[in-house]
């Protein structure tokens, strides 16, 4: 985030444009609104947040010192370990790391090719959960789906023996909706194809972007439908399989997948904590995933995520003045291939009263909006932080808060919800392939992040008010 443009932002608000920014409901109506008051303690927070130098350290310690953090694999254990001095070096209280078993399903070896009418080799990953070829590999007719449309269309039986090609087309949005739509093609696409009686599927990669670099991904198989091998296609090489397509002369591939499933493996989560006065208030729950894929160092995924959070709450922590509520950094684990860690962590700690969760999962671009779901008695918590963040730039949205796969059982207990939302025009770029790397971060953005979690945390867990259920649709 350029300097020049926050101190702008910060100058423009006392315009009424700004202020009206608080109350997006009063703002359609047209009534003027008026911002909440800013605290003194609350704004040098999140201008001194603007120097952090603590994330970019923490991202570029796990990539560098740990690397690729595969759910499951010795890998991810020790960024476990890795985390866990980390956050105690920091100064966080009661580090510990809770682990649970999981399923783990590991890479092979990877490589496809035209074997006619144009013989050229291929750039391709396989999918997590991707069943094998088998070493000498498969070899079959490919049958092209523009879309995944055309692939659900197909009838029962008409891959029998073939492998099944889909295309898709992402572009690139700044909220990221453009990722649930394209993204059918690899949540749901080898499944459908496996029970059409497709031998195996290939994508174009889940991604915005033009490079010679996959994007992987986990898929799930129906219960009951056996999985086939699975993998995506960069973009470039996805487009050459379109144009062969176009010549109108069978495409024959040759594709080799050796991915396994190697049983139940650990996984684990790492949590550290800012205690808080009031034991009665309920934990503010924030973090990110420690674990990555296996193709690039994880930088923007979601290195960044666990870097932001902790060294916000460090701030917290370095204040001098402990918050009324605990807040509780937690970096989860097993993410990316089916969201385990969220999941024990609701487990376990469901019986410990939780007044609000949020998670930074989307890269390290800098935040944009914020949207909140928030009980009526903490409507004025809400107002409090649209004004405290619009001099960074960041302004109220209307839909509520509360996403992410590791808070998602957590907040569908009641768990109010924030959600500090990023620019996405970036990420799909390098999302899940090897180009996720530390290069990607760029340092300013990162400490514009660093200051919205700092003013959210600061406003939040000392906010006086009661922080109680939400009751979502």
């Amino acid at each position: 985030m350029n300097r020049l443009i926050l101190a702008a932002s910060a100058a423009a608000l006392a315009t009424p444009a700004v202020a009206q920014q608080s109350n997006p409901a009063a703002q359609r109506r047209g009534a003027p609104t008026i911002p909440a008051a800013v605290d003194p303690r609350v704004a040098a927070l999140r201008d001194a947040a603007l120097k952090d130098d603590v994330a970019y350290d923490i991202v570029e310690g796990l990539t560098t010192e740990v690397g690729p953090r595969l759910a499951g694999t010795e890998a991810e254990a020790r960024a476990r370990t890795w985390a866990a001095a980390k956050l105690k070096a920091l100064g966080f209280k009661n580090v510990r790391i809770e682990t649970y078993r999981m399923p783990t399903w590991v890479r092979g070896a990877e490589s496809a090719e035209i074997v006619s009418p144009f013989p050229q080799k291929l750039v391709l990953a396989a999918l997590g959960n991707s069943a094998s070829t088998g070493p000498a590999g498969l070899t079959a007719d490919v049958v092209v789906f523009p879309t995944f449309g055309d692939l659900a269309r197909a009838p029962a039986g008409s891959l029998k023996g073939k492998i099944a090609y889909v295309g898709n087309t992402m572009m690139p949005t700044q909220d990221g909706s453009s990722y649930g739509a394209a993204g059918a093609a690899r949540f749901s696409g080898p499944g459908i194809a496996a029970q059409k009686g497709a031998a195996a599927i290939v994508i174009r990669s889940i991604g915005t972007d033009t490079h010679r670099l996959p994007h992987t991904g986990v898929t799930n198989f129906p219960d009951g439908v056996a999985p086939i091998p699975a993998a995506a296609l960069s973009v470039p090489d996805a487009e050459l399989i379109e144009r062969m397509a176009t010549r109108g002369k069978p495409i024959r591939m040759k594709l080799i997948l050796t991915p396994r499933q190697i049983g139940e493996q650990e996984g684990g989560n790492v949590i550290a904590e800012v205690p808080g006065t009031d034991p009665d208030a309920g934990i503010v729950l924030v973090g990110g995933h420690l674990d990555s894929w296996d193709q690039g160092t994880g930088a923007i995924d979601d290195a960044s995520g666990v870097a932001i959070t902790a060294a916000a709450a460090k701030r917290i922590l370095d204040s001098g003045k402990r918050p009324r509520r605990t807040i509780r950094v937690v970096w989860f684990g097993a993410e990316e291939v089916g969201g385990f860690g969220g999941q024990d962590y609701a487990r376990r700690h469901a019986s410990e009263k939780h007044a609000a969760a949020a998670e930074s999962d989307f890269g390290a671009d800098r935040v944009w909006r914020v949207e909140m779901s928030l009980p009526e008695s903490a409507r004025a918590v809400g107002d409090r932080l649209a004004s405290a963040l619009a001099p960074l730039g960041i302004v109220r949205g209307p839909g509520g808060g509360g996403d992410g796969a590791d808070i998602a059982d957590t907040i569908k207990t009641g768990v109010a919800g924030i959600d500090l939302n990023q620019s996405g025009l970036r990420y799909f770029d390098v999302h899940h392939t090897p180009d996720d790397t530390l290069d990607r971060v760029d340092p300013e953005q990162l400490r514009q992040n660093v200051a919205a979690w700092t003013t959210m945390l600061a406003i939040v867990a000392d906010a006086p008010e009661a922080i109680g259920s939400v009751t979502r649709p």
